[in-house]
């Protein structure tokens, strides 16, 4: 049975999209199936594959109203060996939308279901908010839900509101959610202050944060501009090195043995 990874953190900046892509293109690369979801109604994780989202036909807005399987939505980059389930321009007012139907949390998790044994790993990209697409994702989180950090103040404030949602969450709907991991991102060695962060984050989650740690880098950010993860646009950089690492580090913790890459 596939897992199902949410990328979850209600402050933006802090590499959801960046970390979902890229960790998905590793584990693609090690010759897992991959899908990534896009929740966001910024559509990032779908601009970033070079997908224009204001042709996108359906996806993720469709899934989530119910209107629709996800099946005929789905797209597959071959040359990235990645599937997207894409966001669209009518995932904006989903929100709203989704307020007035029953079982409005499970929407997502619903829809993800057919796919459950297709894919060796989803990986649903949220919305920097702790709205109802935020929610979903959550809900959808069968194997648990990832926390990107940014290495910077404010960052422990941020990660304790979003564990406290977490909580309510699973008090509430869905018992079974956990925090598969916190994964530090946009490390900056030459300050004081991301040294200080890793340190914090690791006293207070001594069990939960990823030993990985992504640097801040200059081709992770260049990448999306080319349609590309970091793997395939500077695969000898300091970010793919990291995101990597960040693959085998999940896949060993998932009980998977490291596969040689597949070129």
């Amino acid at each position: 049975m596939g897992r199902i990874y949410t990328f979850a953190n209600q402050k933006g900046g802090v590499g959801k999209t960046t970390t979902a892509i890229n960790l998905g293109a590793y584990l693609a690369n090690y010759g897992k199936r991959v899908l990534l979801v896009d929740i966001d109604p910024q559509a990032n994780a779908t601009s970033c594959l070079k997908i224009d989202k204001n042709s996108v036909n359906g996806g993720t807005y469709q899934v989530l109203l119910g209107s629709t399987s996800a099946e005929k939505y789905i797209l597959h980059n071959p040359k990235l060996k990645l599937s997207i389930l894409p966001a669209s321009p009518a995932l904006v007012g989903g929100e709203v939308e989704l307020v007035s139907e029953s079982g409005r949390e499970s929407r997502l998790q619903k829809g993800l279901l057919p796919f459950i044994n297709r894919y060796d790993y989803i990986l649903v990209d949220c919305p920097p908010s702790l709205g109802l697409l935020t929610l979903n994702g959550l809900v959808a989180a069968k194997d648990g839900v990832i926390i990107p950090v940014q290495c910077e103040y404010l960052a422990l404030e941020g990660l304790s509101q979003l564990t406290h949602t977490i909580e309510r969450v699973r008090d509430a709907i869905f018992p079974d959610l956990t925090i598969r991991g916190v994964l530090l991102t946009m490390f900056d060695g030459r300050t004081n202050l991301a040294a200080d962060v890793v340190r914090e984050v690791r006293r207070h989650f001594p069990k939960q944060v990823f030993s990985t740690v992504i640097p801040r880098a200059v081709r992770l950010a260049e990448a999306p501009s080319y349609g590309l993860p970091v793997s395939m646009y500077a695969p000898s950089s300091s970010g793919a090195l990291s995101y990597a690492a960040f693959a085998r580090e999940l896949l060993e913790g998932d009980g998977f043995n490291i596969p040689v890459i597949q070129e």
